[in-house]
């Protein structure tokens, strides 16, 4: 009977050391079915949230290892392509025999035409800035007028090589900036998968755990407290009972008496032997 009594305190107590013990791994919040409800309905955007970062994380990864080898790709043919170009240039001056700087002022006749604009690709949700270069308006159609004499041919091919080169480069620089943002972004979206994998979902998780196991506590206290009144009721309805029968059988003893001529109060006091005690030899 006592460790009766004492099961809600105990359970009370039980309660409050794990809600102790579990304070860092779960949410602080009152354990109602509401709350349950909502903690589980982020539960449940918390592993599509992973899910999805994952699947991000795949695909920036895929796109990661393809510009790398591109980029390996690019850098030795920018070496092959320097390589020629300041083959070319060395040809140019050797042919000119000295300087080309008159030659190349001479047959310049407005600003450049090589230019370099930036376009952006959509990886997974990032953008991936992309160079391209272009010959702009008119310039693209102007003919280079080197001439023939003092190495202009040569002149012409060292224009094409180091045109050529700059192409690379610019291909290269596109290369290199798309792998470091995506290197960034790989980064940035392996943090959150293992923020949501480590520390939400499981925190979540556990916070469920303990409001179920909480409301199963409540439920069986208020099972046993409802057992403890309906013990309560019982008694008492047990003790009116005994009661009423008490009564009827007054009563009943009462109407007997009335019957014989005799009254209870009467009858008392005839068994009354006048010192306060009843004399049991009077019988009616």
């Amino acid at each position: 009977e006592v460790h009766r009594a004492n099961t809600p305190a105990l359970g009370s107590f039980r309660r409050r050391q794990r809600g102790m013990a579990g304070q860092g791994q779960r949410l602080n919040v009152v354990p109602t079915v509401t709350v349950m409800g909502m903690i589980k309905a982020r539960l449940a955007a918390a592993t599509r949230g992973h899910a999805l970062l994952k699947k991000k994380s795949d695909a920036l990864t895929v796109q990661f290892r393809a510009i790398l080898k591109r980029i390996v790709t690019a850098k030795e043919a920018v070496g092959d392509s320097m390589r020629g170009a300041s083959l070319s240039l060395a040809e140019a001056l050797y042919v000119a025999g000295g300087p080309l700087r008159h030659v190349i002022q001479q047959s310049v006749t407005g600003p450049a035409r090589l230019r370099v604009r930036v376009r952006h690709d959509n990886i997974a949700g990032v953008r991936l800035p992309r160079f391209e270069h272009f010959m702009d308006g008119a310039g693209a159609r102007a003919p280079l007028l080197a001439g023939l004499a003092g190495g202009g041919q040569q002149v012409s091919a060292c224009r094409a090589a180091h045109a050529r080169a700059i192409e690379l480069l610019v291909e290269l620089a596109s290369l290199q900036t798309s792998f470091l943002t995506l290197d960034e972004a790989i980064k940035t979206t392996n943090r959150r998968v293992n923020a949501l994998e480590h520390v939400v979902k499981p925190q979540l998780e556990n916070t469920v755990t303990y409001i179920r196991g909480e409301l199963d506590e409540q439920e069986r206290e208020e099972f046993f407290r409802l057992k403890k009144i309906q013990a309560v009721k019982q008694r008492e309805l047990e003790r009116q009972m005994e009661s009423a029968k008490l009564y009827a059988g007054e009563k009943v003893a009462g109407e007997v008496a009335l019957k014989r001529g005799v009254s209870l109060g009467t009858a008392a006091t005839m068994l009354d032997n006048g010192d306060g005690q009843r004399d049991e030899d009077i019988i009616f």
